[in-house]
């Protein structure tokens, strides 16, 4: 279902069910929420998986020194 879906939608990349479970933990580590809820949220036993899930995005840190 999901390599369907993202070759329909032109994607040059496989799109698989895990690619929402990583965007999910992107979106709130980028929301600031704290990693340990995050890992609890995704029902991680490890927090290396979390760690790997949540890197963040580079435009979070501008204005950091400002």
């Amino acid at each position: 279902m999901f390599l369907q879906a993202g070759r329909a939608a032109g994607f040059e990349f496989e799109v698989r069910s895990h690619l929402l479970r990583h965007s999910c933990g992107y979106y709130l580590a980028n929301k600031r929420y704290d990693t340990r809820l995050i890992q609890d949220y995704l029902g991680h036993t490890n927090i290396q998986n979390t760690v790997r899930d949540t890197r963040l995005s580079a435009n979070r840190l501008e204005g950091l020194w400002d």
